[in-house]
């Protein structure tokens, strides 16, 4: 991670820097397409390092950045799937998305050093868990029950099938949704962590050539 100092300038999206933001989205979605679930977790759920590339990209261009490779993300996704749920999975997808990326790479802006990233990635990963709990169990969910014309009793029995101690709503979220989002938001965070200063100086050579 690089050794500055706090409060940068903003920064310019140049042209060759929309096209590193492009290409980050398109990984993003490739990376989306490989999703699957994790033992003992609800199936409906399922992970994914699509966020690795707006992260990535956000630590090195800043939060608009970020934001735009999502965007591009799910623009991407749409194109190439459409959406089996009337965008409520997409509009899931993005509230997560937003609240686990931003947050990160708004601490990072202010303390460019190794303690700033980690900081940041750990209150991501917490706080993106903990708002999940809130949009699944109040939007989510819901749009998915009334997409696929289900009860909601039918979705917490798709958390109840692998972990026994999923018997409503509260336990889905507090068993179910947030375990994976802390495991899932976790796993990205650290290999952002890893990656980030290994990336960085090909990502930066590329956006900054003249």
């Amino acid at each position: 991670m690089e050794q500055a100092v706090t409060l940068n300038k903003p920064k310019k999206l140049t042209t060759r820097k929309l096209a590193m933001i492009a290409m980050l989205g398109a990984l993003s979605a490739v990376l989306m397409l490989f999703n699957f679930p994790i033992p003992f977790m609800p199936t409906f759920l399922k992970f994914d390092l699509a966020e690795l590339p707006a992260l990535l990209g956000g630590f090195m261009m800043g939060p608009l950045s970020g934001t735009l490779i999502i965007l591009v993300k799910l623009a991407l996704k749409l194109l190439m799937q459409g959406s089996e749920t009337l965008l409520a999975g997409e509009f899931a997808n993005l509230i997560g998305s937003l609240t686990f990326v931003l947050p990160a790479i708004w601490i990072y802006e202010r303390n460019r050093t190794k303690k700033g990233a980690a900081i940041g990635l750990v209150v991501s990963t917490i706080l993106s868990s903990v708002v999940s709990i809130f949009g699944n169990a109040f939007i989510a969910v819901p749009l998915y029950a009334s997409v696929y014309g289900m009860p909601l009793e039918a979705i917490i029995q798709m958390g109840t099938v692998t972990n026994p101690h999923v018997t409503d709503m509260i336990t889905l979220m507090l068993f179910g949704v947030f375990p994976f989002n802390i495991i899932k938001n976790g796993a990205v965070a650290v290999l952002t962590f890893i990656l980030y200063k290994r990336t960085s100086t090909l990502l930066r050579k590329f956006t900054e050539k003249q």
